[in-house]
Parts: C-alpha cells; structure tokens; sequence
C-alpha cells in the first residue's frame, strides 16, 4: 500500500491525517510506503514510486482528482483499486461516490471494504469527471451528488437560455438555431445519459452514447463540485468501469 497525503489535508485536519495513517499502517496486510507531499505537483513523483501498490490518497477531492487524472494518463486507473480518505473542507465529490466522509471509517473501508467499479467521463482535454456534469455551471450552487442521483437540472432560479450545439454519437440533439436551457451528462451503465432542456415549456431530449460534444459562442459548466470553462467546444467520452474504488462493503 503507498499512503499518499495531501499537504492541504495536513494544514486543514492534522488529525484526521494522522489517525488515518494510524488506522492504515496498523491494518494493512502488506507493507506499507507513507509518502508525504510537499505540495500538491509532487503527486507525480508520488505515483511513481508505487511499484504495483495500491495507491491510497489522503486528503480532498482536489487530491483525488489529481491522483485519478495522473493515473487516467498512465492508463492505469483499473490496475489496483484506489483508496481514498476524504480530509479537508472540500469532499462532496467523494461522498457522492459512496467514500464515508470521516478518517476512521474511509481508512477501514480502505482495509476491509469491496471495489466499486465506476464509469468515468473524459474530455478532450486531459479532463476526468467523476460523476456527472451540467451546463450552464449553476454557479455554486448545485451539488455533485445531485448529478450522480441523476437528478437532470436542479431547481434554481431562471437563467437565460444559450446557443448551444449538442451531439451524442454524431446525432444532433440541439442546434444553433434554437436555445438551449440546460444539458446534463450522466455515466449510467456504460453509456452517457444525455438531456437537453429547450425551449419555455421544458422539451426534453434525451439520448444514450458513448460519445457528447457541445460547443457554442462559449458556455460554462460544473463537474466535480466546481464550475469549469467558460470553452467554445468540449468532447465528453464513457470509459466503462474504469475507476476501481474501495468503499464500505454492504
């Protein structure tokens, strides 16, 4: 096992960090490797060390991310499941995934837990989006397990509806000529599930693909539990189960 621990995580919560590796280092079958980064860019040089070890961040969702995108580029998501210890002020991301929020019972889910094989999203830009993503970006607002429940647009307050070109496997769902009010992109059973919201009276399309590019004069949207973009065009791609993460057994 290689303990990788965030150095945000040290400053906000020391001790959950330190109760964390108490509960791993004493529970872990096999020998254990504690890495304590410096600053987040040391994650790289991190990973690289693991030799075949499964990779347990400690820290927030910012870490996990970095860790997920790192082993996304090596193409070695799937190899070992990843362990995670949510730690810090931002974990709603971890949550939604079923990761338990505090030290003591993300590090025995870690011990004793089952994997979890997830479906990912990535974009044509080195992105990695776990759990959904909606457009426009709700400014904060939304929440990521209101994406990963499937819920397709959280009630908020009216917002102006975009120009927005929408394809799901090259077929045309929405187009320049009409507005576009909102679109949700969310992994279900290897596929993309993709709405799209026109018009005043909330016409809904709706699709499955592997495969959603949006692009217009420039749109915002939020994954992960931030808001992202603005972009002119972006290509979203199902990796079926290519996350293995451990959560508590049922």
């Amino acid at each position: 096992m290689l303990i990788v621990i965030d150095p945000t995580a040290r400053r906000v919560d020391g001790e959950s960090v330190r109760i964390a590796k108490d509960v791993l280092c004493a529970g872990a079958a096999d020998a254990v490797k504690v890495c304590v980064l410096d600053q987040p860019g040391s994650m790289p040089r991190a990973l690289a060390r693991r030799n075949g070890r499964q990779v347990v961040v400690v820290g927030d969702d910012r870490a996990l991310l970095r860790a997920v995108r790192l082993l996304h580029g090596e193409g070695a998501l799937d190899a070992r499941p990843l362990g995670v210890v949510p730690v810090g002020r931002s974990v709603s991301v971890a949550r939604a995934l079923g990761v338990p929020t505090d030290a003591v019972s993300a590090s025995r889910a870690v011990l004793a837990g089952h994997t979890r094989r997830l479906d990912v999203l990535t974009d044509d830009a080195g992105g990695v989006v776990l759990g959904g993503l909606g457009i426009p970006a709700p400014g904060g607002q939304g929440q990521a397990s209101a994406w990963w429940r499937a819920v397709p647009f959280p009630r908020q307050r009216a917002r102006p509806s975009q120009r927005l070109r929408v394809e799901a496997d090259g077929r045309v769902l929405a187009d320049l000529d009409r507005p576009v009010a909102e679109v949700s992109v969310l992994p279900a059973n290897g596929l993309a599930e993709v709405i799209v919201r026109t018009g005043r009276k909330d016409t809904l399309v709706r699709a499955r693909a592997t495969s959603i590019t949006v692009s217009g004069a420039g749109f915002s949207y939020r994954a992960n539990a931030v808001d992202l973009g603005p972009t002119h065009t972006r290509t979203w791609t199902i990796r079926p189960a290519a996350l293995h993460l451990t959560v508590p057994a049922p």
